[in-house]
């Protein structure tokens, strides 16, 4: 999936985000507001890992992200 997918669809993508990264808040994931570089810094910061690591894993992250994160649960009644 292309990063304006996610960027797009960033409040259901937060979701993910924080079970990949349950370190980042609300708030940091507020302040990225999709944005890839925002959230490599943010993620960086909490996890005190190199640009190099958080980009690898936000690389493995986007390979994994699927229409099925944003999709909407429609129950019929």
């Amino acid at each position: 999936m292309n990063w304006e997918q996610i960027q797009g669809n960033w409040k259901q993508a937060t979701g993910k985000a924080k079970e990949q990264w349950g370190k980042l808040t609300d708030d940091d994931l507020d302040v990225v507001a999709g944005r890839r570089e925002q959230l490599s810094g943010k993620i960086q910061e909490r996890y005190g890992v190199a640009k190099e690591e958080a980009e690898k894993q936000l690389a493995e992250w986007q390979r994994k992200a699927s229409d099925a994160w944003f999709a909407v649960d429609k129950k019929s009644d």
